[in-house]
């Protein structure tokens, strides 16, 4: 980790984008949510959040590698409830002027707000010197949403529960991607819809719903570096959904498990496909190939930190 350096009128956070390589998905449950148990990896592809002193509680895009233009700069935002929620359980004023600037895709499936919401949590509490632990901070961003207290976390964890109940998992080495983006986001309730309807449609041949839970032979993997047995391993629920939805990304992973990647997955609820290569060599051949090909792609390696100031 960085050393943390805080000026008296500015701090810098960054927080990491996700990949989930396990995503299990239970029944829809009485609270109105699915209960899941995911391996999330934190990828070096990260979101800056500046606060810079001010009156008042304003959020603004710099000009980035991800066009934000259209996001909702208001209330509604995730690093502007960040903001007001650290300020309401503090007591200090919400006051700051923040600048996000985004690398992660928008509506992507890899935890970009989510990754704002951390890192304002962590720069917000620099800037006003509120001083919460790291697990105070973790409370919060559960309030946010179920990927913010990773992005605080970072590395690699198993999640549960709504997939904020996090539990840190040993590895050894640097896994390499290749992401895939799609111009067109997908929507998370509709992709969970679809695979309620999937599972109501067929429930006489796919039977109950089993417990949602990460497989130990993905733990073994990450604790060795066995990237091979890894790859025979990435599985996501909202998968088979999520293609329903989006058939051309079916073609899309069938031609990358073809041409260059140990496997691919969708990630998250979608429509990013997270491809995972043998090494770095192999990363950067089958980013080039599928640029050439036409597809939008960035190359990632994880596991990363997770949010901290600069």
């Amino acid at each position: 980790m960085s050393t943390i350096q805080v000026a008296t009128d500015r701090v810098v956070a960054r927080a990491p984008g996700k990949v989930n390589l396990t995503l299990a998905v239970g029944d829809l449950a009485a609270d109105g949510f699915h209960p899941i148990a995911t391996t999330y990896m934190a990828l070096d592809l990260y979101e800056d959040v500046e606060a810079t002193a001010a009156s008042g509680l304003s959020l603004r895009y710099a000009e980035g590698s991800v066009d934000a233009t259209g996001l909702d700069i208001g209330e509604t935002n995730l690093a502007i409830r960040a903001a007001r929620l650290l300020a309401d359980a503090t007591g200090h004023p919400a006051n700051a002027a923040l600048r996000i600037t985004k690398r992660v895709p928008i509506a992507g499936g890899m935890g970009g707000g989510s990754a704002d919401a951390a890192a304002t949590l962590v720069a917000c509490d620099q800037l006003w010197g509120t001083r919460l632990t790291r697990e105070d901070l973790c409370a919060l961003a559960a309030k946010l949403g179920s990927d913010v207290p990773f992005a605080l976390l970072g590395g690699v964890a198993v999640g549960t529960g709504h997939g904020d109940e996090l539990t840190s998992a040993l590895t050894e080495g640097r896994f390499e991607w290749v992401l895939r983006f799609s111009e067109d986001g997908m929507s998370t309730p509709e992709t969970y819809r679809a695979l309620d309807r999937h599972r109501a449609q067929f429930a006489a041949d796919l039977g109950p719903t089993a417990e949602p839970e990460v497989p130990e032979h993905v733990l073994h993997c990450l604790r060795s570096g066995d990237v091979m047995g890894l790859a025979g391993l990435l599985v996501n629920d909202l998968q088979a959904p999520a293609l329903r939805l989006r058939p051309d990304l079916a073609e899309v992973l069938e031609y990358g498990e073809t041409h260059g990647a140990l496997a691919g997955v969708v990630s998250g609820s979608g429509p990013t496909l997270a491809f995972l290569c043998a090494d770095t060599d192999a990363a950067d051949v089958f980013a080039k190939r599928m640029a050439a090909e036409g597809h939008d792609v960035l190359r990632a390696s994880g596991p990363a930190a997770g949010a901290l100031a600069a």
